[in-house]
Order: C-alpha cells, then sequence, then structure tokens
C-alpha cells in the first residue's frame, strides 16, 4: 500500500516534470524575439534596449534553470543515463551513481546560496544599470534548477512506471 502511495506520488512528479520542461522550453521564442529586438531598440528606437536584454536574462536563467532536467530526461545531457543499447534498462547502480555524484553539489550549492537568494527575493533585487525589477529571478532560477536536479535524481530511483534511464 505504502509502495503504491510512493508510486503515485513518483508518477505525479514525473508527469509534472514533462509538462514544465514543455512550458518552458517555450521560452526559448520570446528569448529570440527580445535578443533580436535589441538591435532596432538602441538604433531606431533609440530607447528599451537594455529593459530588452534585462528581460532576456530572466527569461535565459529561467529557461537554462529547467533545460538541465530536460536535457537529462531526453538522455541529451553528458551525466543522463542513457538507455541500453538492446533496449534493456540500465542497472539501479547507475540511478545511485548518478545520485551520488549530483546531490553533494546541489545541497552544497542551495546551502552556500540560499542567503542570497533570500536576501534578493526579500528586496526585489533591480538590475543595476537599469534598475529594472527582476534581477531576483534570476537568483531564484539558480534554485529551481538545483531543486530539479535533485528531484529528477530522485525520480530515477522510485518505482513510478518508468524505469531508470527512462525518458
Amino acid at each position: 500500500m505504502r509502495m503504491e502511495a510512493i508510486a503515485r506520488a513518483a508518477s505525479g512528479v514525473d508527469k509534472g516534470l514533462t509538462r514544465m520542461t514543455a512550458v518552458f522550453g517555450l521560452l526559448v521564442l520570446p528569448l529570440a524575439a527580445l535578443l533580436l529586438a535589441q538591435w532596432p531598440l538602441r538604433e531606431l528606437v533609440q530607447a528599451y534596449s537594455r529593459q530588452a536584454n534585462d528581460a532576456a536574462q530572466v527569461l535565459f536563467a529561467l529557461y537554462v534553470a529547467v533545460a538541465m532536467t530536460a536535457a537529462s530526461r531526453s538522455h541529451a545531457h553528458l551525466a543522463s543515463l542513457q538507455p541500453h543499447p538492446t533496449g534493456a534498462p540500465r542497472p539501479r547502480w547507475h540511478a545511485w551513481a548518478l545520485l551520488a555524484c549530483v546531490t553533494p553539489w546541489a545541497l552544497f550549492m542551495l546551502w552556500a546560496g540560499w542567503p542570497l537568494v533570500a536576501a534578493s527575493v526579500a528586496s526585489f533585487e533591480r538590475f543595476g544599470e537599469t534598475l529594472t525589477p527582476g534581477y531576483f529571478v534570476i537568483k531564484l532560477a539558480m534554485a529551481l534548477m538545483l531543486l530539479l536536479v535533485l528531484a529528477e535524481g530522485l525520480l530515477e530511483l522510485l518505482p513510478h512506471g518508468r524505469a531508470p534511464g527512462s525518458p
């Protein structure tokens, strides 16, 4: 009974991560538009190019935060568990080894970076040059990336209808 509840919860998290990576993948479109708009804004309009750059930085930070997990889930990341050529699932120790490598790094980064993230969010930190609000989102994106890396590592170990190393 308890294992069924864990499997259902893991399956829900797995589906949530799949949706999240799909939605955040779409951020590349407005990011590209903002980057392309900088030159005309600077040269023709002669205004707002720095604000466009600030918005692009926020979108890029969010995109990259989720892209790490998306790459691992699609086996495009160097650290991902590649599917076995014969289609057989990878040995369970592969998932444990990946988690053993990633967890200390992610936990240290969360521990060391959390005071900066918390202070940035509490003050709604702005970009230094333009004073545009939103710089705190970049720091939040770092915490999001680390939490997603930990979640993906744990999902590889839990039973949820997805063999270790499968998308």
